[in-house]
């Protein structure tokens, strides 16, 4: 029961069934050729993400460089072949997307398939229940998406006029997809930032491979990439929370120092056990409280109001240094939690 999967027959006609759909539907600009450059990219790059989330996780699954490889190429493609204009670039972005979708998916398909094994699941069970939250996930996230544009807009595109940019969302990776498309077809793309791009990211593997075989430290490329390309407002939890995992493991090595290495790597585990829970759980908390909000402020917009349904304080408040200390302090608070309940071990016999 536990080696049971869908059958191969089905798998390979809901394959063919769904290129030819984004090939034919009128609303998705994909020309037969983007059709093909999806199951080439789709195929490898599913291969790539359920290897490197087997490998190192889901945190280092490296979905956005493979999708901005896919945009690149995708656009070079369809140009060579005369696909331009607006067509062309709504074509390479939708190719994108759906490069995007399946090595995300691919990725989260190997960790549940492997939860599965764990526990004894049977595995076309599962892919049944994948499908299933596809499905309603497709019908689901559009709505969520448009929401959000409704009440923050993004960097570049904003609903209505009089809205404060700032407070758009900055969408990095999009804006990255966006600006390669119009670049390659408007023949305005700087080639030597990609060239600059590769060599670096060259470079950087090489680093990494040279210290994680000759000393204990380690230059990871995703790391050094994100640095690069994402917002400091983004890298400072990050870097804040991988300087916390430094310590927060020397800690617990040091507790119990006097004890084997079993059971100094039992703790360890179950220390990032917790961490990684109520981590996961701040992330998720803070996602759905924000698609909360952008639904109060739609609302809001909706019904005549200025789209500030939470204001409690005045103007002359929140333009003072006080929203950031007490953020700050917030933010502390919380980090203080974190540290406290990784290190709550209770005593063993």
């Amino acid at each position: 029961r536990t080696a049971i999967d869908l059958d191969m027959r089905l798998v390979i006609g809901a394959i063919v069934i769904l290129i030819l759909g984004i090939w034919l539907v009128p609303a998705v600009p994909v020309t037969l050729l983007g059709a093909i450059i999806i199951v080439i990219f789709g195929f490898f790059f599913s291969a790539v993400s359920s290897r490197m989330v087997g490998l190192v996780g889901s945190s280092n699954n490296p979905v956005s460089g493979m999708t901005i490889a896919t945009v690149l190429i995708a656009t070079i493609c369809l140009k060579l072949f005369g696909d331009t204009g607006v067509h062309g670039m709504s074509g390479a972005i939708a190719i994108g997307s759906v490069i995007c979708i399946a090595a995300a998916m691919a990725g989260d398909t190997s960790q549940d398939l492997k939860t599965g094994y764990l526990v004894g699941a049977t595995p076309a069970n599962q892919q049944i229940a994948l499908i299933i939250g596809c499905v309603v996930g497709a019908f689901v996230i559009a709505p969520v998406m448009n929401l959000l544009y409704e009440a923050y807009g993004f960097v570049g595109a904003l609903p209505r006029a009089g809205m404060n940019p700032e407070d758009a969302l900055a969408a990095p990776q999009a804006t990255l997809m966006s600006t390669i498309a119009q670049g390659i077809f408007s023949s305005s793309l700087d080639w030597k930032y990609i060239y600059i791009g590769m060599i670096l990211g060259a470079i950087i593997v090489l680093i990494n491979l040279f210290l994680t075989k000759n000393t204990k430290y380690a230059l990871p490329p995703l790391a050094v990439g994100m640095g690069i390309y994402l917002p400091p407002s983004l890298q400072t939890p990050l870097v804040v929370g991988a300087v916390m995992g430094y310590f927060l493991d020397k800690k617990i090595k040091q507790k119990f120092a006097d004890k084997n290495s079993e059971v100094v790597e039992e703790n360890l585990q179950a220390g990032k056990r917790r961490g990684t829970l109520f981590a996961s759980g701040l992330i998720v908390g803070e996602s759905l409280t924000g698609v909360l909000i952008a639904a109060l402020i739609v609302l809001s917009f909706s019904t005549g109001g200025d789209g500030d349904p939470l204001t409690l304080v005045s103007e002359s408040f929140s333009s003072s240094s006080m929203p950031e200390i007490l953020g700050l302090a917030v933010f502390v608070a919380i980090a203080a939690y974190f540290c406290k309940l990784v290190m709550n071990f209770k005593e063993r016999d």
